[in-house]
């Protein structure tokens, strides 16, 4: 069984992409987090040891993107996704979504974002 854990829209200020500007002065960067883990200890036990703190995910994802600069976004979220279950041993998978909504993309839009997704089934032991 999996239940699920969601962090969205997580704002941190970071210094990644590829043009000199970018690392320069910086810009916003919001994450998103998904993640899958059985919770029916947790929800038996009433214990925060039992499951994943979500203050502390969003600690490491803060950590990670307000340090060093990446060139990429893809960077980013697969570094995240990988300490995240380093981290979190509950966690069965993680899918992490690094939104830059300032990208230096010449035409109007919304939004662009890299999602990295990581389990159990694919780590190295």
């Amino acid at each position: 069984m999996a239940d699920r854990i969601e962090l969205k829209g997580l704002r941190c200020y970071g210094y990644h992409g590829v043009f000199l500007e970018e690392k320069r002065c910086g810009q916003e960067f919001i994450v998103d987090a998904t993640c899958w883990a059985d919770l029916s200890q947790a929800a038996a036990s009433d214990d925060l040891q039992d499951t994943i703190n979500y203050a502390e995910l969003a600690e490491l994802i803060y950590d990670i993107v307000s340090g060093p600069p990446c060139d990429l976004i893809e960077t980013v979220a697969a570094t995240i996704a990988e300490h995240a279950m380093q981290r979190f041993p509950h966690l069965h998978a993680i899918e992490i979504a690094v939104h830059k909504p300032h990208a230096p993309i010449p035409r109007e839009f919304q939004d662009v974002a890299v999602v990295a997704r990581r389990s159990r089934k694919g780590m190295r032991t």
